[in-house]
């Protein structure tokens, strides 16, 4: 069969869409588009123009740039009739139930335009008479991204010529009949903005003409231009929705529109979810059913942050809730009182933080005005939405607003597997949100390379000294000895490392990095090792650093929190708190604080709260601008900041699932061509937990639903522990008298369980203590040694400690590193082949048929890999190496798919395997004449071009499956 041409392609792309309800029209030249304008024009506004009138209507189309022009699209055109009225233009109806008006959908091939040369355009669709979609073809075979260098030479060419009516185009659509991307139109374009389309599932549709069924169609096309394109005035450019985006927001419409139902959307940390989340705000405000729309943050810094995101999409569509007073008027549309009428504006779009939300419906001043809106049908959008639901806010908006309706974003759920528990109770992301809309894993998008892959780097390694007689098993993957994690020695070798490799890291500092770390002792080493460093000469990095802190920081993070408190508080806390310690802290700050002063000529100090928000978004700014070489953080930082120029985590601390995911996430923002993917350095390992939550945030069928025990089991189970603990304790006064640190711990260990088992029977209304066999005095005095005794335990002063830093060493060198690809589904091919539980296998199988269905490097080997995994793994006896297995496995099919092709092809085998060869020594594709060389019999010109170019495309397909992505 001979090759479909680019004209066969085009032609065939016409018939369909006319059958898709285009009209098909000639328009070879620009008087030819002009005219059709006019008369489309007419059609639409009801409405004939004269000649002069028209003109005035090309001289008005024909200012401004492509911005502009895309605001005037969505505008009404005003022009003066030639009896001295005024008239207005609609150029292009949205999609909304209330329009009586459709849009004149057209189709027109080869149009020619003459500019700087003259070009002629594959296929355009014109909405209305305005060229709105232009697309590119290529035959098959041809790289897609020639369609786009093509489209870019005719934006340089022709575009602006002849009214510049093609600088109306709001996308563009490349294809060469087996790939099909869509982008917008902009001055910059870049070959990273382009997308493809999928199903509702993030399944691709790549065929040219299955991508016209479903993506050109006039409704669709009417909404993408409508409703999803969103005009970016900060950055004064078109953001076209991504299909992730596009299914998210239709589904929390639909929900409101059906339903009063409540949904979550799980996509993925870095896919975009302001923007889905803007649009999903901004589509809501125009429904009438719906009152008020309130976006709600955790923090002050995302309040502030969030809102600007917002105002850039659509100037000026938000009013960013300086204080709770500001809220409370917003809420009832009243001024506030002293404030200039242009300085407050009624908004049915609100972004706040969820403390302030909280005080507006607690705080006496205000429950009085705000009870008349406690029926109103008002939405409610939470970001990241495990972060800031977790506690009694949830329960209280849900019991002050009856008709609230919620939905959460989050690009890390709280599922059953990573769920922690809150007085002993353990909720999931469902159990608040209801259902899920819509999800966009991570796996999806680094196969779509909307987010930068992972390569995860594990360096350091703990050696004993010689004639060592410490007994701790260092090499265990949990090892958290604080003495040892924290040491001087310890710390110093990593600065040392990082100082020599960041400039390698970071491509000569063309990115910049973030260095998390435990808790801010441990921060204020850090600080200080690099200052000495930079003082001895030893680096020139800016260094620069930001913390709040609270008892329990990490605990804080790892339940999900993000900074442990806001910046107001934080300052409140520098400013009052007479704690010796945290007084220690708040003046290291001051002076790393000073330090950034000199630096940048600044004076922001910890003294006063104001300067302190300003210091937080000042050095935000920085960071982002690449001002700064290392930012050096506990928990500020590791969520809900993007900084594109961050290329570069350095990690001493502990984290797992959501926590993990969220921070390893900071530097997998893409940028441009040299930002490849995101380097994360571990100095502890933690590479059993970074598979644990990649596998967890992977599998599209996690478990959502907890079990609780029933009531009488609970209760049940409350009077066996506490039978337990009265034969290790009868009385609260027999604590003093148990005999060493083992039977200590025995206590508290055994009281703990009954805490728990109480704090579980407490969210039962029908509970009372005196449904146990335990009086409540009795369980608030073991209460009081229960907490004196932990800490001193804790503290370790019942017992002196050998020191394990007299037999340990620290040495720094690269233990591992991984990346999403054969390896890494390898490594997890042995840990299900290590796998007893069968609930545990079929988990596991699903985890790894998800990251092969969603990862591009892989999809080609979906086949083999699912073969070896579903035919062979169970065969393998438990002694046996895996990967050796696999090695052996795909060696053999590899040869037999060789054999296949030289068969089939009538090719010299022997000549095909030294290609193969060739290939996998240079990475560089034969040329035709190679191909040419292998074939056993010589063809005819016309023959030898058909069959060598079916020859390249094999050869392609060969690569991709059994030597690309390893």
């Amino acid at each position: 069969m001979a090759y479909q041409s680019e004209q066969q392609l085009e032609d065939k792309l016409i018939v369909q869409l006319s059958t898709q309800g285009f009209e098909v029209v000639s328009l070879p030249d620009n008087t030819a588009l002009e005219a059709n304008l006019k008369t489309q024009l007419e059609k639409v506004n009801n409405c004939t123009l004269s000649e002069r009138e028209f003109t005035q209507v090309l001289g008005k189309l024909e200012k401004g740039n492509i911005f502009t022009k895309a605001k005037t699209l969505r505008d009404q055109l005003d022009i003066t009739l030639d009896n001295g009225d005024s008239r207005h233009l609609t150029l292009l109806f949205d999609d909304t139930a209330s329009s009586t008006q459709e849009n004149l959908y057209q189709v027109a091939q080869q149009i020619t335009v003459k500019g700087i040369y003259t070009n002629r355009y594959d296929v355009t669709i014109l909405v209305n008479g305005l060229p709105l979609v232009q697309i590119e073809l290529k035959r098959r075979g041809i790289e897609l991204k020639e369609a786009f260098n093509q489209v870019k030479r005719y934006q340089k060419h022709s575009y602006h010529a002849n009214h510049g009516l093609f600088n109306f185009i709001q996308l563009f659509v490349i294809s060469n009949g087996v790939n099909t991307q869509y982008f917008s139109n902009n001055s910059d374009m870049s070959a990273k903005q382009t997308f493809d389309w999928t199903d509702v599932i993030n399944k691709r549709i790549s065929q040219l003409f299955d991508f016209s069924k479903v993506f050109l169609q006039p409704e669709h096309l009417t909404a993408m231009l409508s409703k999803y394109i969103v005009l970016n005035e900060t950055e004064k450019c078109l953001m076209v929705l991504r299909p992730y985006q596009f299914y998210a927001v239709e589904a929390i419409v639909n929900q409101v529109k059906t339903t009063t139902k409540n949904g979550y959307i799980w996509h993925t940390t870095g896919s975009g979810k302001t923007l889905t989340s803007f649009k999903a705000a901004q589509i809501m405000t125009t429904l009438s059913e719906v009152d008020k729309v309130v976006f709600v943050v955790d923090r002050k810094d995302l309040d502030y942050q969030t809102a600007l995101e917002f105002n850039a999409f659509s100037k000026g569509c938000v009013d960013s809730t300086e204080n709770t007073n500001m809220l409370f008027h917003q809420f009832i549309d009243k001024p506030v009182k002293g404030k200039k009428i242009n300085e407050y504006r009624n908004s049915k779009l609100i972004v706040t933080t969820l403390q302030k939300l909280n005080s507006v419906i607690s705080k006496a001043r205000y429950l009085k005005e705000m009870e008349a809106l406690k029926d109103k049908r008002i939405v409610f959008i939470f970001d990241e939405c495990h972060r800031s639901q977790f506690g009694e806010t949830h329960k209280s908006l849900i019991e002050f607003f009856n008709g609230a309706q919620l939905f959460g974003f989050t690009g890390t759920p709280i599922f059953a597997e990573n769920a922690v528990a809150k007085n002993s109770v353990k909720k999931t992301t469902k159990d608040l949100f209801d259902e899920r809309l819509h999800a966009y894993v991570i796996v999806d998008a680094i196969r779509d390379q909307n987010v930068l892959k992972f390569a995860i780097e594990y360096v350091g390694r703990y050696q004993y000294k010689t004639g060592s007689k410490n007994t701790l098993d260092i090499d265990v993957e949990d090892i958290d000895t604080k003495e040892l994690l924290s040491s001087p020695e310890r710390l110093d070798k990593i600065t040392d490392y990082i100082i020599a490799n960041h400039n390698r890291k970071t491509h000569s500092r063309a990115y910049n990095a973030m260095l998390c770390v435990s808790g801010i002792p441990e921060l204020i080493q850090y600080y200080e090792l690099f200052a000495k460093n930079k003082a001895e000469g030893k680096h020139t990095l800016k260094i620069a650093t930001i913390f709040s802190y609270e008892a329990n920081e990490e605990e804080e993070y790892e339940l999900g929190g993000s900074d442990a408190v806001e910046i107001k508080e934080a300052a409140a806390k520098y400013l009052n708190n007479t704690d010796a310690v945290k007084l220690h802290s708040r003046d290291k700050l001051e002076a790393f604080m000073a330090d950034y002063n000199a630096m940048f000529g600044s004076s922001y100090t910890t003294k006063d709260y104001h300067s302190f928000d300003k210091y937080y978004k000042n050095l935000s700014q920085r960071v982002k601008d690449k001002e700064i070489d290392i930012l050096l953080v506990v928990n500020m930082f590791l969520t809900g900041f993007d900084a594109k120029c961050l290329n570069t985590l350095y990690v001493d601390k502990n984290l797992k699932h959501h926590g993990l995911i969220q921070a390893f996430s900071r530097p997998n923002r893409l940028l441009d061509e040299k930002k490849s993917h995101g380097n994360i350095v571990c100095f502890r390992n933690l590479k059993k937990a970074a598979d644990e939550a990649f596998t967890l945030f992977s599998n599209k069928q996690p478990k959502e639903v907890i079990e609780t025990p029933a009531y009488d089991e609970l209760l049940a189970d409350f009077d066996k522990a506490y039978g337990a603990l009265m034969v290790i304790t009868p009385t609260p006064d027999s604590v003093d008298d148990l005999p060493d640190e083992d039977a200590q711990k025995l206590f508290v260990l055994q009281f703990r369980k009954l805490m728990q088992l109480k704090n579980m029977l407490s969210n039962f209304a029908d509970f009372d203590m005196a449904s146990t066999g335990m009086d409540e005095q009795e369980f608030q005095d073991f209460i009081s040694k229960y907490a004196d005794l932990s800490r001193q335990i804790r503290e370790g002063s019942t017992k002196e400690k050998v020191s394990i830093l007299d037999d340990v060493d620290f040495e720094l060198e690269l233990l591992h590193r991984d990346e999403i690809n054969v390896a890494y589904i390898l490594h997890l091919l042995r840990e299900l082949h290590g796998e007893d539980s069968e609930e545990a296998k079929v988990k596991k199988r699903q985890v790894i048929a998800n990251l092969v269905n969603t990862d591009p490097t892989l999809l080609s080997k979906k086949e083999l890999i699912e073969r070896f995994m579903n035919e062979h793994l169970d065969g393998i006896p438990a002694q046996v190496n895996v990967e050796e297995e696999f090695e052996f496995f795909w060696e053999k099919e590899k040869r037999l798919a060789l054999e296949k092709m030289a068969i089939e092809e009538k090719l010299n085998q022997g000549k095909l395997e030294s290609l193969v060869s060739r290939y996998e020594a240079s990475e560089v594709m034969p040329l035709r004449d190679d191909f040419a060389a292998t074939l056993e019999s010589k063809p005819t010109i016309l023959q030898r071009k058909k069959i060598v170019g079916r020859l390249t495309e094999k050869f392609k397909g060969f690569v991709d499956t059994f030597i690309g992505g390893f």
